[in-house]
């Protein structure tokens, strides 16, 4: 092996995980919004309060010119009940803001009442109800278990194992 091919193949660097490629190729898009690394986008539920991160979205940060500090928040509410609460949160929102950044990176909010993205979150899933020969074909498979507890841990089991599938009954 010549030195050059050991060179060749160290250039490339083999496997890199994803989040770092990520971050540099998201680092100009959050840049342009004012978002230093996008973590307030991320983490804004843990400094605006769940309630709060739910009807609100940070949009954009804009700073004075040739400072870094003192800069103006841009957010989007979905209704203009939460524009009077935050109103009254604002100071207190700005400084949980601040001490997020480490400095004084937000001295104003500018509110403005639009549509939000449809949140990722789905609902809880819900088991079906079991159908009758289901419950006995359960029932059945747990007669030999003698404890209790392990027998209601099986049935449980059981049950969302079952719920998972179509109705289909399995008939002997």
């Amino acid at each position: 092996m010549t030195a050059r091919s050991i060179r060749q193949r160290k250039r490339g660097g083999g496997p890199r995980a994803i989040a770092a490629s990520l971050a540099a190729t998201t680092r100009d898009i959050f840049q342009k919004r004012g978002f230093a690394d996008g973590a307030i986008l991320k983490d804004w539920p843990t400094i605006a309060g769940e309630h709060l991160a739910r009807h609100t979205r940070p949009e954009k940060i804009t700073h004075p010119k040739a400072q870094g500090t003192g800069g103006t928040l841009y957010l989007t509410i979905e209704n203009g009940s939460i524009a009077l609460e935050l109103q009254h949160l604002q100071p207190l929102l700005i400084e949980r803001i601040n001490g997020f950044f480490g400095f004084k990176a937000v001295e104003r909010l500018k509110i403005t009442q639009g549509p939000l993205p449809a949140s990722g979150e789905r609902p809880a899933w819900q088991p079906r109800d079991l159908e009758k020969g289901e419950e006995a074909n359960l029932a059945e498979s747990l007669m030999d278990v003698q404890d209790d507890d392990l027998r209601r841990a099986l049935e449980n089991l059981g049950r969302a194992v079952l719920a998972r599938r179509p109705g289909a009954v399995d008939k002997k």
